[in-house]
Order: C-alpha cells, then structure tokens, then sequence
C-alpha cells in the first residue's frame, strides 16, 4: 500500500479557517443590550395575534373555525355562535363565542392570517410574551380582542340599519349608527320606545349607512 502524500491543499484549508477566525475577532461585537434596549420590529413581524373589529365596534369573527383548521400546531381553538337580534357580535350570522391562542404551541407562521376570510386576525409587533405558567400563554378572546377606537360602541349592538354584512365587508359602514348606545341599554332592561326612536327605521337605507 503506498502512502498518500501531502498536497497543497492539505496547507491552505487549515490557514483559511484561522483566516475566518482572525478576521471576527477585530469586528464590533453585535451583543444586544435586551431588555434595557427595546430592538424596533420590522413592520410585518409575526407577533401576537389580534382579533379586529369593524369600524363600529362589531367583531369581525365571524366564527368559521378556519384559522384553526390551518393552524399546523393545533394551537387555535375556536367555537362559534349564532347571532340574535338581541345579542349580536357580528354582522353576519355567527360570531366566535371561545376563541383561544395556545402561545406554548404557536410557531408564528402567520397561515391562520391567510386563512381568514374576513381579515379579522391579524398579528401585532408585540413579542414578549413570556411566562411563568402554560396556563398563562392560553390567551383568550378577551385578551386578542382590539380594544374600541373612536366612533366604536362595544358589541353586541345591532348592525348599522339598512346594511347587511356585506356591506361591512365592503367598508361601506364607517362608525355605529346614532343610538347605538341607547340599544345596548335596552339588553340591559331599558324600555323598547325609548331606544327605538333613536334609530330612525323609516330613513332611507342610502343616509342609514356611511360612506367611506
């Protein structure tokens, strides 16, 4: 059997490996100073989740149950509702009543936001989301739901008179309808003349519903 001998390959591939070596050790040390030093996310980032709303407080989960049939880590629970006149939460007719987020299990591939057909669930820039239970990192409805904006009133309330849910879809309706609030006061026991009257039922649809 002969014996191998060495070439100049033998030499060099060593020598460029130390090459890498020196050549870190003169560059800027890239350590972040976490947390003192908040690091400004890319406007895309895949943090936590949201749950939106429509423009006059309405949910826009409709309940379908997509976004956890996409979910490849199983960590979306949902069950869904039917709608009544005296409790709606949506313009459609179901809406999400459970709606849970396992962030143990959560790997923030964003395909539960392209599952959705009503571009309720969206994801936030917020990322720190560390506990010190599991039980903790189950978010809920409560939680991931978007909080009321200007010309909101919280849900349920009746949907804006003379429009449907694909007029919410649309973005034809812009803030609740005036009276809003007296109608979440009937649920709550007030009487019927009194709220009704705050809603106009014989205007014609085109002034019951606001442009965009």
């Amino acid at each position: 059997m002969t014996e191998r001998r060495p070439t100049v390959s033998d030499f060099q591939n060593p020598v460029a490996g130390f090459g890498v070596t020196f050549k870190a050790m003169f560059k800027k040390r890239l350590t972040e100073q976490y947390p003192e030093e908040q690091k400004t996310t890319a406007p895309r980032f895949h943090g936590r989740h949201q749950l939106n709303r429509h423009p006059d407080g309405l949910e826009k989960c409709i309940g379908c149950e997509l976004c956890a049939w996409a979910c490849p880590a199983d960590a979306i629970y949902v069950e869904g509702a039917d709608n009544t006149e005296e409790e709606r939460y949506s313009p459609g007719e179901r809406y999400g009543r459970v709606y849970q987020i396992n962030y143990a299990r959560c790997i923030f591939c964003g395909l539960c936001i392209e599952a959705c057909p009503t571009r309720a669930l969206t994801m936030t820039n917020e990322f720190e989301l560390a506990d010190s239970s599991r039980e903790a990192l189950i978010y809920t409805k409560e939680q991931l739901l978007a909080g009321l904006e200007e010309g909101m009133v919280e849900s349920p309330h009746s949907i804006f008179p003379g429009a449907d849910d694909q007029d919410y879809y649309g973005g034809l309706v812009t803030e609740a309808a005036p009276g809003t609030e007296r109608q979440v006061a009937l649920s709550k026991g007030e009487r019927p003349q009194e709220a009704a009257s705050t809603f106009g039922e014989d205007e014609p649809a085109s002034k019951k519903v606001v442009g965009a």
